[in-house]
């Protein structure tokens, strides 16, 4: 995790994003670069009021905006006495891109150089991160995507749970997890009863988490009312989670859109930093 990407939306909340992205900063002495990222919304030039054509966003605001998200982030980086990355140089520190406002697909391209990107709970309250945001870094980037909560968290990845429901989407976010697994102190791969897909059980990944060197256990939890996602979050905080890791998206987005799902509910409802993949 050397390298960590953090979109900046001139919206409220930004501050436990910045906080959760730093955590893992330190634990890696990654390098942390911000970028200014809005809707897509259309360029439009100022016309004669008199015609009646409302301009969303213009050149202008779009310079402003971006320069007020710069401003958020840098101050951020400098009041937590973090250096400014210099050319050639290892060990924390931070930057910024310095195009202007970006929208999410441009985001989900640029971050399949980064080793994950960092953004907000979209839980849709206001000034929370847009679920555009989110989706275009778990689909677009290849990479982890880091969920920050709505509060800072104190902690980042000593107790990491792993929701194994023995998909290919959790079985790659496993994998972009591992520099995290690797520092964590217990690590528990929590199965629930009548969860999941068909493939290997928790104890099977327990035995190739071990095979690493990585002190895994495996526990299997009831799921009476057919709610993984409450369940899940449930038995994180139970164990005393930091870090939850689990796929995204196992069903589709419009299944989930309609019927819910696991990976929906965490998104809209973690307190907890939550390390996903697709």
């Amino acid at each position: 995790m050397k390298s960590i990407l953090v979109p900046i939306e001139d919206h409220g909340v930004v501050e436990p994003i910045l906080e959760t992205a730093l955590l893992m900063g330190r634990l890696f002495d990654s390098y942390i670069e911000g970028l200014a990222i809005t809707p897509d919304y259309p360029v439009v030039l100022p016309v004669d009021i008199a015609i009646g054509v409302p301009s969303p966003i213009t050149p202008e605001n779009r310079l402003e905006m971006a320069r007020a998200c710069r401003e958020r982030f840098e101050a951020f980086m400098v009041r937590k006495q973090v250096q400014r990355a210099a050319a050639g140089l290892a060990g924390l520190g931070f930057s910024w891109r310095q195009d202007g406002l970006m929208e999410d697909a441009f985001l989900g391209a640029y971050g399949r150089v980064f080793d994950v990107t960092v953004v907000g709970r979209p839980d849709g309250s206001n000034g929370q991160t847009r679920l555009s945001t989110v989706e275009a870094a778990l689909f677009e980037t290849g990479h982890p995507v880091l969920i920050a909560p709505p509060t800072v968290p104190q902690s980042l990845g000593e107790t990491v749970v792993i929701a194994w429901n023995r998909s290919t989407e959790t079985a790659r976010a496993v994998l972009g997890s591992m520099p995290l697994l690797e520092k964590a102190r217990r690590i528990v791969v929590l199965e629930l009863e009548d969860w999941g897909v068909p493939g290997p059980s928790a104890a099977e990944l327990v035995r190739s988490l071990r095979m690493r060197g990585l002190q895994a256990e495996a526990i299997t939890a009831p799921d009476p009312n057919n709610k993984p996602g409450e369940t899940i979050l449930t038995e994180a905080a139970s164990l005393g989670c930091d870090l939850l890791v689990k796929g995204a998206y196992t069903q589709s987005r419009l299944r989930q859109m309609f019927f819910g799902g696991a990976t929906s509910h965490i998104l809209n409802n973690t307190t907890i930093p939550v390390l996903m993949a697709h």
